[in-house]
């Protein structure tokens, strides 16, 4: 049975000239995975709101969804809200009440549910998702891991039919991210819940899916069986920017030039990898170290920092030197202190014991603007911070008054960022109206427009699809080489493991580990890529899929090599 049916969906915003979905068709039955992926500003969330009566959109809307096999407007708000779950994106977002105990029975209070009933509910859901142990905790207080387990459990709570999440991981650490993954698949299979879920880590959901479906610009270019979506993508156009977001197992498996169902996880990876590899394979050199800069443009001296006088500390006894020229990537649990740490460097939290020097000199006796001014930028965790004009170009011009520039030297500068970061057709919208991926996008392009020597980077790829991340990838080393130094607090492993010249893990209030990236990652089990865990006791040093493909590719080569003797 169809629990959703979507017939010939069009939908456009208010005052935009091209739909933000175009013909949509789709079915999801009763009791199926269904991951809907693609490009940032493809219609991925658009599309996820518009099965939630309380979130639709408003837009001018052709076309029909049915629920259960009734028109969708026919759905009363009461069975809306208790059939149709939705968990966001950000966990802070979409928490209401002071207390976890609270969270958990607020949803039920509304409704209008018995108390002898949101007892027996708040107590059963609880203890199903392991949060009797944190119960009478404060919200606040909570991790970004357990803000977002308890909003699926209050969600849960309400006994929904369908569970609809919009990139529920985003801003988790990878573990949290997995072990949240791994509890959407306990509902599925042990409550047999429908489950629709928009993502761009795709190596955690695919091997979950039932249907995957890819969007492209508002319409659906493939739906299907996860296994087969890299060789259509690849008979689509065989440099299809999503092909960069498949899972690693699969995209070894393509790098192989294999055709047909390619594995999805790791052990699956692992076996198709150790058929195709031998022994002869040269393992790829550790990294050289870095070469030490004549100069030191942030240093961090025995740094000790809390939120209270009598709290806990965030900080303890943090020492760390940053060089010129560097890209630096700060790696870590969610709660650890990573971006109190940010704060820190850019002079906006003052320890309380310990110094934080800029070139040498104390970074509280610079005065006024000067520590912004072509000194410090910092990207916030959440972009929308930036953000105080109608349109992204409005908020850029603000600039213009910190500098005085011109009025065509300002256009001449915004062009030249709007070149560099692709974000021209995205100047003249409402930065609220864009996808997550581009905030980030249009709040780098602010930042750069400061002209800073140092770039403090707070989870700059959260809800970027692959290929904006490969972008960002590029722009941040163009940057390194034009002289700017990088800092990067990111719970992406991946982007961590490519851009990086070095790598720390804060943990414990302070860094227990800096390295280089193929250091770092190869020694580590857990906090590490998915290419190392995919190739580890198979290819020696290996921890991006690049690696992995280009090895791949050499001995092709050699094999043909072979073949022309």
């Amino acid at each position: 049975m169809d629990i959703f049916k979507i017939k010939h969906l069009t939908f456009t915003y208010p005052e935009q000239s091209h739909p933000a979905l175009e013909d949509i068709d789709l079915s999801i039955k009763r009791g199926e995975v269904v991951v809907i992926f693609g490009e940032s500003g493809s219609g991925k969330t658009t599309l996820l709101k518009m099965l939630k009566k309380a979130l639709k959109p408003h837009g001018e809307q052709t076309g029909q969804i049915y629920y259960k096999g009734k028109p969708f407007e026919a759905l009363d708000e009461q069975t809306s809200a208790s059939d149709i779950g939705f968990v966001m994106q950000n966990p802070e977002t979409q928490i209401v009440t002071d207390k976890v105990w609270h969270e958990l029975a607020f949803g039920l209070e509304n409704l209008g549910v018995s108390q002898q009933a949101i007892r027996r509910r708040v107590a059963e859901i609880a203890n199903y998702f392991g949060i009797h142990r944190w119960f009478r905790e404060s919200t606040s207080d909570l991790s970004g891991g357990q803000k977002q387990l308890l909003n699926l459990a209050s969600t849960m709570v309400m006994y929904p039919d369908v569970l609809l999440l919009d990139e529920p991981t985003a801003q988790l650490d990878p573990i949290a991210a997995m072990r949240f993954i791994q509890t959407l698949e306990h509902l599925n299979r042990d409550l047999g819940l429908t489950i629709v879920v928009v993502e761009h880590r795709l190596d955690d959901v695919f091997p979950l899916a039932d249907k995957t479906v890819l969007l492209q610009a508002g319409r659906i270019v493939y739906k299907g069986d996860p296994r087969r979506a890299g060789y259509y993508l690849n008979e689509l156009d065989d440099n299809h920017p999503m092909l960069h977001a498949l899972p690693t197992a699969m995209k070894v498996y393509d790098a192989f030039g294999e055709d047909g169902k390619s594995p999805l996880t790791v052990r699956e990876g692992r076996n198709f990898l150790q058929k195709y590899i031998s022994s002869d394979i040269e393992p790829i050199p550790n990294d050289s170290p870095p070469v030490e800069s004549s100069e030191v443009v942030l240093e961090l001296k025995n740094i000790w920092f809390r939120y209270e006088r009598n709290g806990p500390d965030i900080l303890a006894g943090v020492d760390l030197q940053i060089n010129e020229g560097e890209i630096f990537a700060i790696l870590g649990g969610n709660g650890s202190g990573k971006t109190t740490l940010l704060q820190t460097m850019a002079g906006q939290r003052r320890p309380y014991r310990g110094k934080v020097f800029l070139r040498g000199k104390n970074i509280r006796a610079y005065k006024g603007k000067e520590l912004y001014q072509q000194n410090i930028a910092v990207l916030p965790q959440d972009p929308q911070e930036l953000f105080l004009k109608p349109t992204v170009k409005d908020d850029y011009y603000e600039i213009a008054k910190v500098y005085r520039y011109s009025t065509d030297q300002m256009e001449a500068l915004i062009e030249k960022i709007a070149q560099l970061l692709n974000i021209a057709q995205l100047l003249h919208k409402h930065p609220y109206d864009l996808s997550g991926g581009e905030q980030q996008k249009v709040a780098l392009g602010k930042l750069l427009l400061l002209q800073p020597n140092i770039l403090l980077l707070d989870e700059p790829t959260k809800g970027m699809d692959a290929w904006t991340k490969r972008t960002m990838q590029a722009l941040i080393q163009k940057l390194k080489k034009r002289g700017m130094t990088v800092v990067i607090v990111t719970h992406d492993i991946e982007f961590a493991a490519c851009v990086s010249n070095r790598v720390g893990f804060f943990f414990d209030h302070h860094f227990i580990s800096i390295d280089t990236p193929r250091a770092f990652f190869s020694e580590n089990h857990y906090y590490t890529t998915v290419a190392r865990r995919l190739s580890r006791n198979i290819l020696p040093n290996v921890i991006t899929t690049r690696d992995i493909v280009d090895i791949c590719q050499h001995k092709r080569e050699k094999f043909y090599e072979k073949a022309m003797d």
